[in-house]
C-alpha cells in the first residue's frame, strides 16, 4: 500500500501497471545504492517476513474464532475466541500488514515495531491474555501513528496526512475497548480501514481520478472521522453520518477509479480491476445499511455492515494489491496467476450467500456462506504463497 514518491508514469499509463514493475517504490534505486543480489534480498527480508508470519498466524486464529462463532467445526475451539474475533482479525491480521508495509516504505528498524506489536497483540487475545493483547494494540496503533507521522514529515503531502489521520480512529477505538465492547467502537474500526484504502487508491490512480481527488478524499476522510467520532456521543445521528460518509466514498471510488477501465483488459489488471470493483459494492452496501437503519437494531443488520466493510471490502482490497505490495514486503516476485481469481470468487459467493441467510433469519445458508468465506481466504493464502515460492 504504496503512498511515498516513486517513478512518475507517462498521462497515458495508469500508477497500478506503474505500481506493478516498482513495487514498494524501490528505495535502493532512488537512494542510488546497488540492488541486492538475490540472496541478500531474501536474508533483508527475513525479518518481515517473521512478522508477516505473525499476520497470517492471526488470520489463521481469527477464521477459527469465526468458525466457533458461527456454531460449525472449527480446529481449536474455545468460548473466548468470537469476543475477539473483530479485533484480532482487524488490527491484529488487516493491522499488521497494512503497518508493515508502511514500515518497509519508510525503511526505519524501529518502524516494524508496530506490525510486530499489533500481531502480537491479536496473538495474546487468542491465547486468552486479554489485558495484555489490548494493551499490546494500543502500543502498536500509537507506533503505527507515528511511523506515518514518520513519513509526513519526509513527504508533507494531503494524501499521507489523510493516511496518518486514519490511526486515529484505530488508536482510538482500541484505548476505548480497555471499558466499551466492539459494538460501540465499530464505526471507528471501519473508519480506519476506509481512509487507508481510499488513501492508497487515490495515490495509485491518481490520474485517472482527475485534478480534484485529492481535496475530495481530505473532505471524505474528515467527514468520517467526525462521524465515527460522533457515533459514540449521539449514536443515532452519528451512524447515519457514517453511513453517508461511507456511502459517499464508495460512490466516489466506484466513479473515478481507473479499476472500470482495467475491468475491460485483461490478466492481472483485469483481476485487479474487478476485486476493486466487488470491493466498492460492498462499502456502498455497508453505507447503505448504516444510512437507513443507524444503529443496527439486530443481529443481521450488524452483520451485514461488519462483514460488507472487513471481508467484502478490507479482503478485496488485500487480494487486489497483493501482486503489487507484497513482493516488497517478500523481497521476491508475487507473480499473477489465474488461480488468483478462485479466492476472489469464493469471498465474494459466500459473502452474498451469508447476506442472504441474515435475511432469512441466519440457517443453514448463513453458516454455509460464512464457511465459505472462511476458504476464500485460505486459498488465497496458499494460492500466493504457491505463487512466491515458484516465482
Amino acid at each position: 500500500m504504496t503512498t511515498h514518491p516513486g517513478p512518475t508514469p507517462s498521462a497515458r499509463e495508469p500508477r497500478d501497471a506503474a505500481a506493478s514493475r516498482v513495487p514498494g517504490a524501490g528505495a535502493s534505486v532512488q537512494s542510488g545504492t546497488p540492488e541486492p543480489s538475490p540472496a541478500g534480498r531474501s536474508r533483508s527480508a527475513a525479518p518481515r517476513i517473521a512478522i508477516l508470519a505473525l499476520g497470517g498466524a492471526c488470520m489463521l486464529a481469527g477464521l477459527n474464532a469465526a468458525l466457533v462463532a458461527v456454531g460449525v467445526w472449527a480446529p481449536a475451539p474455545a468460548d473466548h475466541l468470537p469476543s475477539v474475533h473483530g479485533m484480532v482479525m482487524v488490527l491484529g491480521f488487516m493491522g499488521t500488514l497494512i503497518a508493515l508495509e508502511r514500515a518497509q516504505a519508510l525503511r526505519q528498524t524501529w518502524a516494524y515495531l508496530a506490525p510486530a506489536l499489533l500481531a502480537c497483540g491479536g496473538l495474546a487475545l487468542v491465547a486468552g491474555a486479554h489485558m495484555l493483547g489490548q494493551l499490546l494494540l494500543i502500543e502498536g496503533c500509537l507506533t503505527f501513528a507515528l511511523v506515518y507521522l514518520a513519513l509526513w514529515r519526509r513527504a508533507p503531502l494531503p494524501l499521507v496526512a489523510v493516511q496518518v489521520l486514519s490511526t486515529v480512529p484505530a488508536l482510538l477505538a482500541a484505548c476505548l475497548w480497555l471499558s466499551v465492547d466492539v459494538f460501540t467502537i465499530l464505526p471507528l474500526l471501519q473508519a480506519f480501514l476506509i481512509l487507508t484504502i481510499a488513501a492508497e487508491r487515490a495515490e495509485l490512480a491518481q490520474l485517472s481520478l482527475g485534478a480534484r481527488a485529492v481535496p475530495r478524499l481530505v473532505g471524505l476522510a474528515s467527514a468520517l472521522v467526525l462521524a465515527a467520532s460522533g457515533s459514540l456521543l449521539w449514536p443515532a445521528i452519528g451512524t447515519r453520518a457514517f453511513g453517508l460518509a461511507t456511502l459517499a466514498t464508495a460512490a466516489w471510488l466506484l466513479r473515478d477509479d481507473v479499476a472500470r477501465r482495467m475491468v475491460r483488459t485483461e490478466g492481472l489488471r483485469r483481476y485487479n480491476g474487478a476485486a476493486l470493483l466487488a470491493g466498492y459494492a460492498w462499502l456502498g452496501v455497508a453505507g447503505l445499511v448504516w444510512l437507513v437503519g443507524g444503529v443496527p437494531g439486530g443481529d443481521a443488520a450488524y452483520d451485514v455492515v461488519v462483514h460488507a466493510v472487513f471481508l467484502g471490502f478490507g479482503v478485496s482490497m488485500i487480494m487486489a494489491h497483493a501482486p503489487l505490495i507484497f513482493p516488497a514486503v517478500l523481497g521476491r516476485p508475487l507473480p499473477y496467476r489465474p488461480a488468483m481469481w478462485v479466492p476472489l470468487g469464493l469471498l465474494h459467493a459466500g459473502l452474498v450467500l451469508r447476506v442472504v441467510g441474515d435475511i432469512l433469519g441466519r440457517g443453514l445458508p448463513w453458516q454455509i456462506g460464512s464457511v465459505v468465506t472462511v476458504l476464500s481466504l485460505l486459498a488465497f493464502a496458499a494460492t500466493a504463497a504457491f505463487s512466491a515460492v515458484r516465482a
